[in-house]
């Protein structure tokens, strides 16, 4: 894959960096001008007292704290708490109406909050909006694109906002939209809009991606590419806020995953504290296998049973004591057991254990 950054594409100086994707805010924690959003002739995309908003060392990108939003009655969001640490990527699950977009509308400072506190890099989300601007880039479900404009258009303006922006055609190149430059939002197709969704996030080369559903809609070759920048990014350094309804999607990409449910988080940690320690021991034999002499001959607290003909499952903390009691019972009946796997549950199992499996509206 190129790099993310073509040297011959962008001349705009930059830090040094080992992926140089997105950059860069290594001054930023000084209030440097790069951070503070100047453009050509002095303009700024932000107060220039912002510059006086320095970011501690070591803070997180985001922290939510008992986040609150409310529609009248409902209450959208009910004491959300989560941490983004930099240049992590943070998966944020739920079914629909849990409150992740609702979430990530304050988070992006697009909201107030009704009570608790949000901070991008030590900074009030809704209070400090405009400096944090140029050091965040967003994806939201509804696009942002203006229907009647033509693709390279829509990056071209956003660009001219950003302090040192990417150069907008190499982008779209790298996203596969060359050929569709010129050619009206409306024209495109929904995979490549969300294409030009994404191009328009990373454009200014944020320190802190917000992306909701970034691959609905996409072919596997565009979701593969995107999973390939998002791991540029992240591993230039950039932190990112993930939501997704494709578990493998997160599986694959989060260093750390927050399942909400009504508005209230039900799971936070990583994929290893989520799914727990290997639960599952899964073997082939021949089919008729006494499943009942196989769980006495097991320590308390073990479940086995025959999924298929001639597959088996052993469910319950699996140790190497657990494979020497299997292999060594199939000896004793006669019988060689094959295509021995060892595992913990997925990602899909703790989701629909925690949040259930009806369909919500």
């Amino acid at each position: 894959m190129r790099p993310i950054l073509d040297p011959e594409m962008d001349h705009t100086p930059v830090q040094p960096t080992t992926n140089p994707l997105l950059a860069t805010h290594n001054a930023g924690s000084e209030g440097s001008a790069a951070d503070v959003g100047e453009l050509p002739g002095g303009a700024h995309t932000r107060p220039a007292t912002g510059a006086q908003l320095a970011t501690p060392p070591f803070t997180p990108a985001l922290e939510v704290n008992a986040l609150v939003r409310r529609f009248g009655a409902l209450q959208a969001v009910d004491g959300v708490s989560f941490t983004v640490p930099r240049g992590e990527l943070v998966a944020l699950l739920g079914p629909n109406g849990a409150g992740k977009t609702s979430t990530l509308d304050v988070c992006t400072g697009f909201a107030r909050p009704d009570a608790g506190v949000v901070k991008v890099f030590g900074l009030d989300a809704w209070r400090h909006s405009a400096a944090l601007r140029p050091r965040i880039g967003v994806m939201l479900q509804a696009g942002g694109s203006h229907a009647a404009a033509r693709t390279i258009e829509m990056l071209e303006v956003i660009a001219r906002c950003s302090a040192r922006p990417l150069d907008p055609m190499w982008l779209l190149t790298t996203l596969g939209l060359q050929d569709s430059a010129r050619t009206p939002v409306r024209r495109l197709s929904g995979g490549q809009v969300q294409r030009l969704s994404l191009a328009m996030a990373l454009v200014g080369r944020p320190e802190l991606l917000f992306l909701d559903e970034p691959t609905a809609g996409m072919d596997p070759q565009a979701r593969h590419l995107v999973w390939d920048l998002l791991r540029a990014a992240r591993s230039d350094g950039v932190s990112i806020l993930l939501t997704t309804h494709l578990l493998d999607e997160a599986e694959l990409l989060a260093d750390r995953v927050v399942i909400i449910d009504r508005g209230r988080v039900v799971a936070n940690g990583t994929l290893a504290e989520l799914t727990g320690a290997q639960r599952e021991l899964r073997f082939a034999a021949s089919s008729g296998l006494d499943v009942e002499l196989l769980r006495l001959a097991l320590p308390d607290g073990y479940q086995v049973r025959e999924t298929a003909a001639g597959r088996y499952l052993v469910e319950g903390d699996i140790v190497p004591a657990t494979v020497a009691t299997v292999t060594s019972f199939c000896a004793r009946v006669g019988i060689m057991p094959g295509d021995l796997q060892v595992g913990r549950r997925s990602l899909d199992e703790v989701y629909l254990d925690l949040t259930g499996k009806e369909l919500r509206s």
